[in-house]
């Protein structure tokens, strides 16, 4: 006897991508449908960065869905609290707390071939569904340095994506370990609490100034009363992000120009000739990713933070050594050292057809057709999956692309009667191979690592080329690019 699932479709994480294909879903008229989250609320990224300073680098205009506007946003970049409320009322907007499960973290899951269903083993029991949908991001699980000693700091440490506000700075040495994008927004506000920060950097970041502003009460009256004016605006800040990939692609000359402009903005921000040779990256721009800010050099400057290049080699019970054996007394120890972003669906135990490990599959680093489907796992479908992640635009944008190609995929299973679906083996390794060497033409293949990066050199994590191809690639699902179950 076939055995019926608990729920058609199962979603793990409910964040921007979980929330927005649970809305499609819902629109659709699929109504047997579970959103499994392991945290107490949603909001993936947005719940967890509340660290001071936490804020979007992409306009508020484009960082949100295109079907659910909202024209009050307080500034031109977005901060965290704004943006959680944002995913917070369109959970209530479009009716999904019914359909929620926090505190319900996923395990594993299991691929039943005989009944063709996903069995999932949650901290709340096992389920099962036809279809799986994973949603839990490239950024969601903090990256905390190998460093010998660390569990003998007698201090507070903490990452910034758990940050502990129970911890006052006022009037501590504070050493910081990391200078990526979490570290340029919130050690700004440290430094106006600390006695002394101590700035511990591996390499040096590009940063450049931030075109940020506050939304005045009649331009968000206008944008009310006129929605094509958001729209435009949107459309306008679309475009000039796109042009923006041609710099880490097929026009990496054109990166000179952002090059001048941070090496203008150092200028005016830091005025010892030292301390700017140490706050210049020794790779090309664009290799890593690009930050903006508009306080970082200048909290440098006028709070004397130390910057203290190499990184560090240990943690000692009152401070930290740094690469050249030094110690510095620290009170506090906080790390923004980024995520384990190639480690896609990790830890969870993903096993497919045929007994098949996603870990195997895996082993010489994540890959799939389009970043959403990996061949032998029927009827699996991930959001922000391997090289989708963008150094230019908004994900949003990319996460709206795979939501609808998930619709297709599931109105192809109808339409045809299916019960699985199972991208084609030489689909999925043409679309890599061809993908892979695009990546070779890029900056960030050259030479510098990064998070974008595995440990042998793959790039796992970005998206080699406009955003609108992407789009165009993943309108609808092909059926003759899958083998069907009936």
């Amino acid at each position: 006897m076939e055995q019926q699932p608990d729920f058609q479709v199962a979603i793990i994480g409910a964040g921007f991508g979980g929330l927005g294909m649970a809305i499609a879903l819902k629109e659709r008229g699929q109504h047997s449908l579970v959103i499994l989250e392991k945290a107490a609320r949603i909001g993936g990224a947005w719940r967890d960065n509340t660290y001071p300073g936490a804020a979007c680098d992409v306009p508020s205009h484009l960082y949100s869905f295109s079907f659910a506007k909202k024209f009050d946003w307080s500034r031109r970049f977005a901060p965290q609290a704004e943006i959680f409320d944002y995913l917070s009322h369109c959970a209530h907007q479009y009716g999904l707390e019914p359909h929620l499960r926090l505190n319900t973290e996923v395990g594993a899951a299991r691929f039943d071939e005989e009944q063709a269903l996903w069995h999932l083993e949650t901290s709340a029991g096992v389920l099962t569904a036809r279809v799986l949908i994973t949603a839990t991001g490239q950024l969601n699980r903090p990256a905390y340095p190998n460093l010998p000693g660390l569990e003998r700091f007698h201090g507070p440490a903490f990452h910034s994506a758990r940050w502990d506000h129970d911890v006052d700075l006022s009037g501590k040495t504070v050493a910081v370990v990391g200078t990526g994008a979490s570290a340029i927004q919130f050690v700004p506000e440290v430094a106006k609490k600390a006695s002394q920060v101590l700035l511990f950097q591996r390499s040096a970041a590009y940063v450049i100034p931030k075109p940020d502003r506050p939304y005045t009460a009649a331009e968000q009256q206008r944008m009310q009363r006129w929605p094509l004016l958001q729209q435009l605006d949107r459309g306008k800040i679309y475009l000039q992000n796109e042009t923006r990939v041609l710099g880490f692609t097929a026009l990496q000359g054109a990166m000179k120009i952002y090059q001048r402009l941070f090496k203008r903005y150092l200028k005016q921000c830091i005025s010892d000739p030292g301390l700017r040779e140490t706050l210049t990256p020794d790779y090309p721009m664009g290799c890593k990713r690009i930050l903006i800010s508009n306080d970082y050099f200048q909290a440098i400057q006028r709070h004397g933070v130390r910057v203290i290049s190499g990184g560090v080699s240990a943690v000692t019970e009152s401070g930290v050594e740094d690469a050249h054996g030094q110690h510095h007394p620290a009170d506090v120890l906080i790390f923004g050292t980024g995520f384990q972003a190639t480690d896609f669906l990790a830890p969870m135990r993903i096993t497919g057809r045929a007994g098949r490990d996603l870990n195997d599959a895996w082993r010489n680093g994540a890959e799939a057709y389009l970043g959403i489907s990996v061949r032998g796992f029927p009827n699996l479908f991930m959001l922000y999956g391997p090289n989708t992640n963008l150094g230019h635009n908004s994900i949003v944008y990319m996460l709206e692309s795979q939501i609808a190609y998930v619709i297709s995929a599931l109105d192809t299973l109808e339409r045809h009667g299916q019960r699985s679906l199972e991208v084609r083996e030489r689909v999925q390794s043409d679309f890599n191979q061809r993908l892979q060497q695009r990546m070779r033409a890029t900056v960030w293949d050259s030479g510098c690592h990064s998070w974008y990066k595995t440990e042998n050199g793959l790039n796992t994590n970005n998206w080699p080329g406009f955003t609108f191809t992407y789009r165009r690639l993943t309108r609808r699902l092909e059926p003759a690019d899958y083998e069907m179950s009936p």
